[in-house]
């Protein structure tokens, strides 16, 4: 860390964020709070926006692509109950924000990102942070990761005109998979939970993320 980095208290940070943006929106489960208090999210945005990154907004991380804000990735990753011995699937890892909080979580993180840049900065800085449970790979989310599954939880951080059928196929029986659902301007969280060979669909928060790419993303 430089001398200007060490004179911000992050720590402070994050816990005011979780007291101003996290408990009054709802947040509820101890674990997820926890997490949220301890990943340190500055390290996942530009240097030039450190300091906006325990703000109550979205932050640009170059190709087009955004990191959410917390309270999104608070609840995203709340509605997904997971367990520590969950194996859990992020299509969309971005900055690999989102996959550091999942790995707190669960036992394994499997993230898929389509943008190579971001893939490989976001692997070299969770090896930095010392995350050693996220596996990244290069590639069109939309299709999972067949060879891994099936998972305990599926996290979708890129929004499409409809689940991708090959994720809900790739849920373990009891699975649960949130993602950004509708057109560009008018989405909504959706949970999906899995029972036999039904997927129950709950419609949830209204958001806006960018779009899933691939055969399943916007305007295909």
């Amino acid at each position: 860390m430089g001398a200007a980095e060490d004179k911000v208290n992050w720590q402070q940070l994050r816990q005011r964020m979780v007291a101003a943006q996290l408990l009054p929106r709802g947040i509820e489960d101890a674990r997820v709070l926890q997490v949220m208090s301890a990943v340190p999210r500055h390290h996942f945005v530009p240097p030039k926006l450190q300091a906006d990154a325990y703000e109550d907004m979205p932050l640009p991380i170059g190709s087009g692509q955004t990191i959410s804000q917390p309270y999104i990735v608070a609840r995203m990753t709340e509605l997904l109950q997971l367990a520590a011995a969950d194996s859990v699937l992020e299509i969309g890892a971005g900055s690999g924000y989102q996959a550091a909080v999942l790995a707190r979580l669960a036992r394994r993180v499997f993230a898929v990102e389509c943008i190579p840049a971001l893939a490989q900065a976001a692997t070299e800085r969770l090896r930095a942070l010392g995350v050693e449970n996220v596996e990244m790979t290069l590639g069109d989310g939309g299709a999972g990761l067949p060879r891994h599954a099936p998972f305990a939880a599926i996290l979708v951080s890129a929004a499409a005109p409809r689940v991708p059928p090959p994720l809900l196929q790739q849920l373990a029986e009891g699975g649960r998979l949130v993602a950004p659902v509708g057109p560009r301007q008018h989405q909504r969280l959706q949970r999906w939970v899995k029972r036999g060979r039904q997927c129950r669909r709950e419609k949830l928060t209204p958001v806006r993320f960018v779009p899933l790419t691939g055969i399943w993303g916007m305007g295909n």
